[in-house]
């Protein structure tokens, strides 16, 4: 059926889907399509308006054919993005509408280092997690793309206008639903699939039990895409769907940007570096001279070094040597005939 579809222009496929004369295409669907399509508008208009695009075309993506059967007819596009060029090196980032401060952070965070990396972020332009990954997207130097479950020209929600019209300057909002089309609660899941198959890989940043973000994750797991989730509170219902798919082992747990990308990157290219703390002075000491610090009492006690040596277990010129490597340090100065600790030899 995709080739029979592929050989039709996007103005002979509206034309089919109206008439039911689009060979290749089930007869279930083409009525229902029929349908539709008596209540819509003039297709030319739309065309005039807004792009269509259809598998075969030189932007379409060819990540989309992975979804079979429930491969999209087609897909208006509208903004100044490549849709194939955008969704090469791309990363759905998607969650709960009611978000907690903490989950608007983490994903306006992990969206604008993705940018920096040149990666693009996929959403679906809703409240919450959606919109955080589009803001920070658009703080960096790559396009970001939503994808809606209205048509292309309908700003659902009315108060992301604006932000759609962002978008739209370096990055597309596109959907099935032909322009006009307001979203229903089976277009926002039926469009997940896309989300999910669009992409390189999926991260869940928050999702409550019953999120439809879990519902992404089920398409992408399904399709073998990379699936990630952001772990949080146990005590937060909105983030109990990521830490339930880490538990399940049908996501990796992931923290940063880096962390993403070593999951969908070239193997050897993209490791993500081990979280570690400060390197402080202590840890560039010898293990002697840590054993020598250890030894020192408490507060402004001084301790001679036969001493110092013993409780170190360490001989006496080795402490005596770490001694006086110490004191240059600043960590303990001498009083007498022996040493004690100074503030900085105190700390930890």
């Amino acid at each position: 059926m995709g080739r029979q579809i592929a050989a039709h222009g996007a103005e002979a496929v509206l034309a089919g889907i109206r008439t039911g004369t689009l060979d290749g295409v089930d007869e279930r669907r083409a009525a229902a399509w029929r349908m539709r399509a008596s209540a819509a508008g003039d297709p030319d208009d739309d065309l005039a308006r807004h792009r269509f695009v259809i598998p075969g075309d030189p932007d379409w993506p060819g990540q989309l054919d992975d979804l079979g059967d429930a491969r999209p007819i087609g897909l208006w596009v509208d903004g100044a993005g490549d849709l194939r060029r955008a969704s090469t090196r791309s990363i759905a980032l998607v969650g709960a509408r009611a978000a907690s401060a903490y989950g608007v952070n983490v994903a306006s965070e992990l969206a604008c280092r993705l940018s920096d990396r040149g990666y693009s972020v996929i959403s679906g332009g809703a409240y919450g997690i959606d919109a955080a990954a589009h803001r920070g997207c658009l703080a960096g130097p790559s396009p970001t793309v939503a994808i809606l479950a209205c048509g292309v020209d309908v700003p659902y929600p009315a108060a992301h206008q604006d932000l759609f019209a962002a978008i739209r300057e370096e990055g597309l909002v596109i959907s099935e639903s032909p322009p006009g089309v307001n979203p229903t609660r089976l277009r926002f899941l039926v469009r997940n699939r896309v989300i999910a198959a669009l992409s390189r890989g999926t991260v869940v940043v928050q999702a409550a039990p019953r999120s439809g973000a879990l519902n992404t994750a089920h398409h992408a797991f399904q399709l073998n895409r990379q699936l990630m989730a952001i772990p949080g509170p146990v005590t937060s219902d909105v983030s109990a769907g990521c830490n339930n798919l880490i538990r399940l082992g049908k996501a990796v747990c992931v923290t940063s940007a880096e962390e993403i990308l070593e999951q969908v990157g070239q193997a050897g290219d993209d490791i993500a570096p081990i979280p570690r703390g400060p390197v402080t002075r202590r840890d560039l000491l010898s293990v002697e001279s840590k054993r020598v610090l250890d030894a020192m009492p408490g507060g402004l006690g001084v301790i001679g070094p036969a001493e110092v040596a013993l409780k170190a277990g360490l001989p006496l010129p080795v402490a005596l040597g770490c001694l006086g490597g110490l004191e240059a340090g600043g960590f303990l100065k001498r009083e007498g005939t022996g040493w004690r600790l100074t503030a900085r030899g105190r700390g930890r």
